[in-house]
């Protein structure tokens, strides 16, 4: 199973301990301070992968970190200057710019030590193979009194 923080008002997810994933030298931040970003996980039987858009994100302002079982996404989303300035009405506003974090727990049975992350077309795509364990029969012996 995989818990992901912050998606709704709807979740019945406990809020988590910030100092839990605060460990990364990140100061603490009220949520209503930070946006979201939109992920989906997937599973391929092998693998889970998440991928996240991040349009108009640079690569130095994403950080991506794993405590425990805890996959933490934060970064910056800056609005482009040289459309964004005294001379611009805004007549829509939709996007979201500022500061963001997303935390998914994730199961178990992931090899950690092989986590990637690329970035490919503005979609973050972070890879996790799932641990294989051998199957194996047991012989049960009869103890003697």
């Amino acid at each position: 199973m995989i818990k992901i923080f912050g998606v709704g008002a709807q979740d019945d997810v406990q809020d988590m301990d910030r100092t839990s994933v605060n460990e990364g030298g990140h100061d603490p931040i009220q949520e209503q301070e930070l946006g979201q970003i939109a992920l989906d996980i997937l599973d391929n039987g092998d693998s889970i992968f998440i991928v996240a858009p991040i349009a108009g994100i640079e690569l130095e302002d994403i950080d991506v970190s794993l405590n425990d079982t805890t996959l933490t996404l934060r970064g910056m989303r800056k609005k482009p200057s040289e459309l964004y300035n005294e001379t611009t009405s805004i007549k829509n506003s939709e996007c979201f710019w500022g500061r963001f974090v997303r935390n998914v727990i994730l199961p178990e049975n992931l090899d950690f030590w092989a986590i990637k992350a690329v970035m490919e077309n503005n979609l973050l795509i972070i890879s996790i193979p799932k641990l294989r364990f051998d199957s194996q029969n047991i012989k049960v012996n009869r103890i003697e009194n």
